[in-house]
């Protein structure tokens, strides 16, 4: 593959005052930035780069006022010693090096009671910096402390996607910009990924395309729409199929597209045969007249850009679902035209080079892994999740906050507060989860270190160099990896003692590409792929290059595929042959008459931003919206603090009337800190932690739950 540079070289000389980085968070934009730096050396207003062909001038606004967040009296400036009981927010201040000496003494007693595996590293995506993310796995191998398998986020959506494609890329999301129609699908980019709508915009704008969106309520991507489509939470692989019906019945399809490039068209034509507009109607909530004008518009518009986000497999049927919705684009053929096909995430196409930085030369693969998304059950000690072996004993957790974000919360908390369970926790605020430890550590934010991103929702490795100096105080994650390492006698293995910019040169330098100084003109290097690869006209990702309309779900290529020792996860049985609507989700029944998700907030991203005034501010408090109907049935008005509850766990919340979502359903929008709860509870209260088919993940839109008035 052949790389290209930056778009940037007819830029101006860049002022003394103007900083260039990447957005940090866990978001598949990864947006190029510009930041002002004043001439005492803060951070002032921060833009979304013109130069980047993506990012093209424009960010979210919460990340616009990061400031706010770099400088907030609340953050989080000297290592704590909690002093009282868990959670009793009782802390002393200690050195750094009492904190690290304290850590490792308490991992070192850990192994000698139960063995290296009673140590857990516990990270995620608090940031996707590649270095200070993943240094802490380099650790993990070292010591042969349990493993982490990362199944909360991505993993119904990549199975879904790779099951058909047999890769996990897809056509340049710029694309859009040049598209006839942008179907916008489980995801409400207004909110979370502004960048797709600048691109689906545009089209619209130039070109008279149509924008459809495709949601579970009326949120503010629908708004924009040309066509919204609501359906019921779990239910848009029946969408899917009817869409399919109707091009085979009306030859919309795609025949000759199809016999050169797809293992079963006709096997898939006869499975549809009874997946009518009618029959998905009734699954849906759509109207038969809904469903035909969506296939109509996409069966008669070659140039069709699917744009499937993460929200709607977030469900027992996730993967299903995903695989169901990319199926259209290969049935219409629309994978041949520019502006055409079906895009969710970039990830195969970067290629770092990141044996160095996780240590992989001494990974032992006899070691356990345990699921992030059952950490409640593997800190209560249920011997499946922790694999029949001995106890989780301490905790090194950076990058995350499962007390709040985790399913199953009260299982979480109820492991946090165990006396014989030591926790150390990295981070930037007090957060749920630092309140429950026992050392905390204050960590730098992105502009205070270097590291190097990518984005998942288009095609660019960028750089983020350091711009300003940390408070004095405040350490980075590797530096803390590092430390540990050298007093748990490990120091001396390979990729340990490496500075970020060393590392960032061993992952971007062996595979031909330019390193840290090169990107500190450059900013960041262009790897889509050609268009041909790009739009699988050279073939799909599988052996022998069809796309797979009939996925093998037990041994297909998956991107994060759990380990032999875990095995299939979930009710593996149930998947179906061809796309299809399955009932794995949590259906209503007469004690649990609503459906329950957990959608993203607008101001909010997972946890992060929860704790600066301005989005608090805007978002005003943990709500539950019900529809005007079913709160009329019930008396129920907005602002009435109603009970919501299923078999684990229930919560107090204020009631939002509205005609956003449909009848029986419920959306709770967040992520809100489990404080701003009426009962110190958050919303995870009520989501569950059990493995989704086939590869795991969290269903964290997929709860069935009662619901009750209290008063006002």
């Amino acid at each position: 593959m052949s790389y290209r540079k930056g778009m940037n070289i007819a830029t101006p000389p860049r002022s003394a005052s103007i900083g260039h980085t990447v957005c940090p968070h866990d978001c598949p934009s990864a947006c190029a930035l510009d930041v002002d730096i004043g001439a005492d050396g803060r951070m002032g207003r921060v833009r979304g780069s013109a130069d980047n062909t993506y990012t093209a001038g424009v960010i979210c606004a919460k990340v616009a006022r990061y400031a706010e967040r770099l400088y907030h009296p609340d953050r989080l400036l000297v290592p704590k010693r909690r002093k009282g009981a868990k959670g009793a927010g009782d802390w002393q201040d200690i050195s750094w090096e009492a904190a690290l000496d304290e850590i490792a003494d308490a991992f070192v007693k850990a192994e000698q009671m139960h063995g290296s595996e009673a140590v857990w590293p516990y990270f995620y995506a608090g940031t996707m910096g590649q270095v200070q993310r993943d240094s802490i796995e380099r650790l993990r191998h070292a010591k042969r402390y349990s493993g982490f398998f990362g199944s909360i986020c991505t993993n119904m959506a990549w199975t879904g996607y790779v099951m058909g494609t047999g890769a996990l890329r897809g056509p340049d999301p710029r694309e859009m910009a040049v598209s006839d129609c942008v179907v916008i699908w489980g995801t409400n980019p207004v909110s979370t990924q502004v960048n797709v709508m600048t691109h689906a915009v545009k089209a619209r704008k130039d070109r008279g395309a149509k924008i459809v969106v495709i949601d579970i309520y009326d949120n503010p991507t629908i708004k924009q729409a040309d066509m919204g489509l609501i359906v019921r939470p779990g239910t848009d692989a029946a969408l899917a199929c009817a869409v399919m019906h109707i091009a085979f019945r009306d030859g919309y399809a795609d025949r000759a597209y199809m016999e050169k490039y797809a293992d079963d068209p006709a096997g898939l034509e006869q499975h549809l045969a009874a997946r009518t507009p009618e029959w998905a109607a009734a699954v849906t909530g759509l109207s038969v007249d809904e469903i035909e004008a969506f296939a109509r518009l996409v069966g008669t518009t070659k140039k069709t850009f699917f744009r499937l986000g993460y929200g709607f497999t977030r469900s027992r049927n996730g993967a299903v679902s995903m695989h169901a919705a990319l199926s259209i684009a290969t049935v219409l053929g629309s994978w041949q035209y520019e502006g055409g096909g079906a895009f969710h995430n970039n990830g195969e196409i970067f290629r770092l080079n990141k044996a160095e930085l996780l240590g992989t030369a001494y990974a032992d693969q006899d070691i356990r892994m345990l699921d992030q998304s059952q950490i409640g059950r593997v800190l209560t000690g249920d011997a499946q999740a922790l694999r029949h072996r001995g106890p989780v004993t301490a905790l090194l957790i950076q990058n995350t906050n499962p007390v709040n974000v985790a399913p199953e919360q009260r299982l979480v908390k109820q492991g946090f507060l165990r006396d014989d369970l030591f926790v150390a926790v990295h981070e930037q605020f007090m957060t749920d989860t630092a309140l429950l430890a026992d050392i905390v550590l204050p960590a730098t934010m992105f502009v205070e270190h270097d590291d190097l991103y990518r984005g998942g929702g288009h095609s660019h490795i960028l750089l983020g160099p350091k711009l300003v100096e940390p408070p004095s105080t405040v350490r980075t994650n590797l530096f803390v990896i590092e430390e540990l390492a050298k007093r748990l006698g490990v120091a001396d293995r390979p990729g340990f003692g490496l500075t970020e910019r060393e590392h960032i040169d061993l992952m971007l330098k062996p595979n031909g590409l330019p390193g840290y100084d090169e990107l500190l003109v450059d900013r960041w290097i262009d790897c889509q792929p050609p268009f041909r690869e790009a739009h699988y006209l050279d073939g799909f990702g599988h052996a022998g290059g069809r796309f797979r309309f009939k996925p093998d779900w037990e041994n297909g290529r998956a991107p994060n595929k759990p380990p032999a020792s875990m095995g299939v996860q979930g009710p593996v049985a149930e998947l179906p042959v061809f796309p299809d609507y399955i009932e794995t989700i949590e259906l209503p029944d007469s004690t649990h008459p609503f459906r329950l998700a957990t959608s993203p907030a607008r101001n909010f991203l997972n946890s992060t931003f929860a704790e600066t005034p301005t989005s608090r501010q805007k978002e005003g408090r943990p709500e539950v919206m019900i529809s005007a109907e079913d709160a009329a049935l019930l008396g129920i008005g907005t602002g009435d603090i109603v009970r919501i509850g299923n078999l684990r766990g229930d919560l107090r919340i204020h009631a939002k009337v509205t005609d956003a979502v449909k009848l029986g359903v419920l959306v709770a929008e967040g992520l809100w800190p489990n404080s701003a709860h009426l009962d110190g509870e958050g919303i995870n209260v009520l989501t569950g932690g059990d493995a989704v088919a086939p590869h795991g993940g969290a269903a964290f839109h997929d709860n069935r739950v009662w619901l009750e008035r209290l008063g006002s």
